[in-house]
Order: structure tokens, then C-alpha cells, then sequence
């Protein structure tokens, strides 16, 4: 099947053949560790999961490489800042981020290299764009010539003739409305860094942070890969600079795909701490929001359109999830002996088809949520006229596993029951065989103001809970 990317550079959908058949090497730009990443970020690293699953789904192996940014200004800053070196005040953030991701379902990468690992390739790096005349040294700093490089604003559409001749930027981000700048690769050392260098040929300074992800990516991928991923904050300057200096570098092509998702909103806004509208994961998922809900908002709008978070979007996420759950359930619990009959066969295969064919095209998500939706109807009117049996039971979950390698939400994860919320529940189970009514409503009070709810059945007490599901049994 012929899967289409919309490319950046080419701007149009671009037929995806990559470097070496079966094998997809892809760069993601991670997080900048100075602080906990907001849902905004989690927008742009769930497409990225999405499209790593897509690729492995149509059976390609796939090596991916996210940085971790531990220093530039910020990290700099927040760091001295905090009165604590800079590793001391990175390495919470990274953890929190590894946190997150598990959290979200959100696989990991191959390798997470971090940018103060790696100031030799990068010093390099510059080394060669300084012998090649892309680069020059003044006021102790290294700068790339933006002139130099004929093809500089291919991937933006800026144009060279914008370009101020002799004016440097030496911020690792600027706005994007400003003109075309030369660039800083190496900043010598000033009080504001603090104990924050490394040697150089040029003295001791550390690195810009857009040759960081130039030197890593090449380190771990070679100077020619297949996909180079990000938000659309990152085409310029950023990545319009990774091309640059990469290109200028080595000589050869860097990335040959650019993929980038939209930004994220909240509520119609963009997300600002003024606005009370900046969330982290951590602090939606205690506001009782589930990680799974989570995940179906950040997956469900196609990665190249503003994505609204919302109550709205959440409720109905709820809804959507609740429905698909029915599904899972329907094959779940199908009992009896019996082949599947045909009509589930065509109709399992027909969602297979759309589901591979929406994926392919630029992971048009929406068409891939349709087609399961569409087996949820079939399911419904087929057990309808006769339940379903253990042969089909086992069919349908057959295919819902394997659309779930993609989407990662279908089948909930089975989380451990706390061991305070089992006492409680048996605690309250006793009283119930006690008649202690009194207790067992006092119990169950307890339990469900800490976000757990109690069904009781024949076998003992079921407890639901963000993603999980248990039951406490009456023995």
C-alpha cells in the first residue's frame, strides 16, 4: 500500500519511499528540560507516536532519535535561578518527562540523547562549517553566514532577500516574524552562564541550541535519514537552521520528510499561564481527567489542524470511548461454540481496509476512528440477530489488538489495584456479610471520594478507576 506524508519542504502530499527499504530513520524534537512539558508539547509527541505505530503497523522498522535540550538559555537561567547546577535541576524534568510518556502510552525511542552529552560532535560540527566559510568567529561567539547558504528559507518560504546584512542573533529562539539573521553555534562564556562551559577552539562557551540537534541527529542517524518531525513552532528558525548548518556540514541531504502537527488551544485560546489556561499533564490527570481520555483528544484531530482542548472535546471523548469500549466487551465476553459467519468477516475486513487506507493517507485519523465505528454498528446488528460466539468473540479481538498497536487506547491497560483501596474494599465487604450497614456506607463513602467506584456483584465488589478494573472478591 502506498502510504502519502504531507512534506513541508514540497509543501503537497509526497508519495514515502524511505532511504533503506524496511527501515524508517526518524529524528523528533524533544523537550526542552527547565520545566514540566505542557499538553501542548504532548499534542506533538502523541502525532509523533502515532505516526512511529503507523510505520511499524505497515511493517517497517524504525529507529527513532529524540533529544533531550538540558542546555540553553532557559535551562540556564531557571537553573541559576533555583541557586543548584544545571544537572541537578534538568534531570527532575527528564524523569517527569519519561513519566508522562508512559503515562500517555507514548513508546519510547530507540535512543534520547541529551545535548551536554554531546558538545564534541557538535564542536565538530562547527569546526567544519568555520573551514568550509559557512561560519565565522566574533566577539568570542561562532555565527553562521545565513548568505552563505543559497537554499536557506526552502523550508519555511522565508526569502534570503529579507536578510540584514550584519546583524546576529545570539538568542536560541526569536520570533519568527523577525528578518533572516546570522545565527549563534557557539556562545563564548558570559557571567550570565554561570559555571555553564566547555572548551572550545574558540575558547571556553557552550553550544547555540540549533547546531544541538544538527550534531545528535547526525551522530545517530547518519547526515541522510528519512523523517524529521516537530510542531510547527519549529520550522523556523529551528529546523530552517538544522538545514543550514547540517546540509553546509556534511554535504549531504539531512532529513528528506518534514512532518509538522498545529498548535494546540484551550478552550479557544492559546494556552498562557495569564490566562489560567496553561495545563501539564500531571496537573490535568489530578484535576481527574484520565490519561486515556487524554490521549483520545491529543490522537483524535489530524496532526495537521489547531487542536481545541476542551470540556466539550473531553466529554466527548468520554463518549466516543465508552462506545468503542462496548466493542472490546461484545468480543470480550462472546461465548459458545460456532465459526464466524461471513457477515462479521466482511465486515471486520471492510474496517481493516479503511483503517489502513486513512492511515496511509497522511494518517488521516479521522477516517481510521470512522471505520471502527462503523464495525461497532455492524457488531451491533449482527449480535442483534444472534450473539456472538467464542470463535467470533475471538476474530473481532484479533483485529481490535492489532488496530490498537496504532492507537494505543482501544484496549485499557490494566493498572494495580492500591493496596489502601483493597483493605478499604474488603474491609466494607466484611461489614456487608456483618449487616453493618452503617460502616459499609461509611466505607464506600471513603473509597469514592478518592476517585474509585464500587459496583457490587455476585462474585464480590467490582472498583472502576481512571484506566483500571478489579474485582475484590467476596472470599
Amino acid at each position: 500500500m502506498t502510504i502519502k506524508f504531507y512534506d513541508t519542504r514540497n509543501k503537497r502530499l509526497t508519495e514515502f519511499q524511505p532511504l533503506t527499504p524496511g527501515l524508517v530513520k526518524m529524528y523528533t524534537c524533544g523537550p526542552t528540560v527547565y520545566a514540566d512539558a505542557h499538553i501542548g508539547n504532548f499534542r506533538t509527541y502523541v502525532f509523533e507516536d502515532v505516526l512511529r505505530r503507523t510505520l511499524k503497523y505497515f511493517g517497517f522498522q524504525v529507529t527513532q532519535v529524540m533529544n533531550l535540550t538540558d542546555v540553553e538559555d532557559k535551562t540556564i537561567r531557571e537553573s541559576r535561578a533555583a541557586g543548584i547546577p544545571l544537572n541537578q535541576h534538568t534531570a527532575p524534568f527528564i524523569a517527569g518527562f519519561f513519566d508522562d510518556l508512559d503515562t500517555l502510552g507514548i513508546e519510547r525511542a530507540e535512543v534520547y540523547p541529551a545535548a551536554t552529552q554531546h558538545i564534541g560532535e557538535m564542536i565538530a560540527l562547527i569546526q567544519s562549517l568555520i573551514d568550509k566559510g559557512y561560519a565565522y568567529l566574533a566577539d568570542g561567539n561562532v555565527y553562521y553566514s545565513v548568505e552563505k547558504f543559497s537554499r536557506y528559507g526552502e523550508l519555511s518560504g522565508k526569502k534570503l532577500t529579507h536578510l540584514r546584512r550584519g546583524v546576529r542573533i545570539d538568542a536560541d529562539e526569536y520570533d519568527e516574524k523577525e528578518d533572516f539573521r546570522d545565527f549563534a553555534l557557539w556562545k563564548g562564556w558570559s557571567v550570565e552562564d554561570g559555571d555553564v562551559w566547555w572548551d572550545s577552539p574558540w575558547g571556553k562557551g557552550r553550544p547555540g541550541w540549533h547546531i544541538e540537534c544538527s550534531a545528535m541527529s547526525m551522530k545517530y542517524l547518519g547526515p541522510d535519514f528519512d523523517i524529521h518531525t516537530g510542531g510547527v513552532d519549529n520550522i523556523f528558525p529551528h529546523h530552517e537552521n538544522e538545514i543550514a548548518q547540517s546540509v553546509a556540514g556534511t554535504g549531504c541531504g539531512f532529513a528528506r520528510y518534514w512532518l509538522h502537527s498545529a498548535h494546540l488551544i484551550v478552550n479557544g485560546e492559546k494556552m498562557s499561564k495569564s490566562l489560567g489556561n496553561y495545563f501539564t499533564l500531571k496537573q490535568l490527570v489530578a484535576k481527574g481527567l484520565s490519561p486515556r481520555t487524554i490521549r483520545y483528544v491529543l490522537l483524535t484531530v489530524h496532526y495537521r489542524q489547531q487542536l481545541n482542548f476542551s470540556d466539550d472535546a473531553v466529554s466527548a471523548a468520554n463518549s466516543s470511548l465508552e462506545r468503542l469500549d462496548t466493542l472490546r466487551t461484545a468480543f470480550d465476553e462472546a461465548k459458545g461454540e460456532g465459526t464466524v459467519r461471513p457477515e462479521l468477516t466482511a465486515a471486520i475486513e471492510e474496517s481493516r481496509l479503511k483503517f489502513r487506507e486513512s492511515l496511509a493517507d497522511d494518517l488521516n485519523i479521522s477516517g481510521a476512528m470512522a471505520a471502527l465505528f462503523g464495525l461497532v454498528s455492524s457488531v451491533h446488528r449482527i449480535a442483534q440477530a444472534q450473539p456472538l460466539n467464542g470463535s467470533e468473540g475471538e476474530a473481532g479481538m484479533n483485529y481490535w489488538k492489532s488496530v490498537d498497536r496504532v492507537l494505543a487506547l482501544l484496549i485499557p491497560k490494566q493498572a494495580k489495584l492500591p493496596l489502601q483501596i483493597e483493605l478499604l474494599v474488603k474491609q466494607r465487604l466484611a461489614a456487608r456479610r456483618a449487616k453493618q450497614w452503617a460502616t459499609s456506607d461509611q466505607i464506600r463513602d471513603q473509597v469514592t471520594s478518592l476517585g474509585y467506584q464500587l459496583e457490587d456483584g455476585a462474585q464480590g465488589t467490582l472498583v472502576i478507576w481512571g484506566e483500571g478494573r478489579t474485582i475484590v472478591s467476596n472470599n
